[in-house]
């Protein structure tokens, strides 16, 4: 009888060696999108985390409930509602209502401080989205790489036979190749749902950013000023 620890890490040391194998199949081109799986993975998992963070799910009840008391005129507990909140929502907010306040900036100054922390709040937000972009982008053409370079393989091969050539190896070349083209596609699929996901998730907190501020500053220009620093 093997020893249990033999038997408790053969199955994990098999799913490996065959993840090895069917990653060798397609080449250089299969282990590059292995590699960006990977990458796409640790960036959807660490997005979720920092949106989580931001409060993008959990930080509306703060804001809306300082914003009640901001337009029954308890400015003072409104503010203090607000401090030290972690959330976008509740810091933007919280910045408009000191710059509604503050006597040395009018109403233009008090919108650009306003747009000043709304681009540096967005910025943040959006912070790994190009990265799961490129991911999206470049998947598909690796794959498109790994098979077009087996396909070459392939043919190179059947040329080399001549008329001895077998048809089953030929298949067997291209099946190979195209291992690659559905590599890069299971990759870009995921990494593109996750990206539109996630934009929208930005797009509901720029919203209620916007009518946060409009709300703090009465102003038109408020809505405007946000939406460029979301751009």
């Amino acid at each position: 009888m093997e020893p249990a620890t033999d038997l408790a890490t053969a199955p994990p040391q098999g799913a490996l060696a065959s993840m090895i194998a069917f990653i060798d199949m397609g080449g250089l081109a299969m282990w590059a999108i292995a590699a960006l799986s990977v990458a796409a993975l640790a960036l959807i998992l660490w997005k979720v985390m920092r949106l989580l963070s931001f409060g993008a799910w959990s930080g509306g009840r703060h804001t809306a409930a300082a914003l009640d008391l901001w337009t029954q005129g308890r400015t003072a507990e409104a503010i203090a509602h607000l401090a030290n909140r972690r959330s976008h929502r509740a810091r933007l907010a919280h910045a408009a209502m000191l710059a509604a306040l503050d006597p040395a900036l009018d109403r233009d100054a008090a919108e650009a401080e306003v747009t000043r922390h709304a681009r540096a709040l967005l910025a943040e937000a959006r912070a790994g989205l190009r990265g799961l972009e490129l991911a999206s982008t470049i998947g598909p053409l690796l794959g498109l790489l790994g098979t077009v370079t087996g396909m070459i393989a392939a043919f190179q091969t059947l040329q080399q036979a001549g008329t001895r050539a077998d048809p089953a190896l030929l298949a067997g070349g291209i099946w190979e190749a195209l291992l690659t083209t559905a590599a890069g596609m299971a990759v870009a699929i995921p990494a593109q749902i996750a990206l539109t996901w996630f934009e929208s998730v930005v797009d509901r907190l720029r919203h209620d950013m916007e009518d946060a501020a409009t709300r703090i500053l009465h102003g038109s220009r408020a809505p405007s000023a946000l939406r460029q620093a979301a751009e």
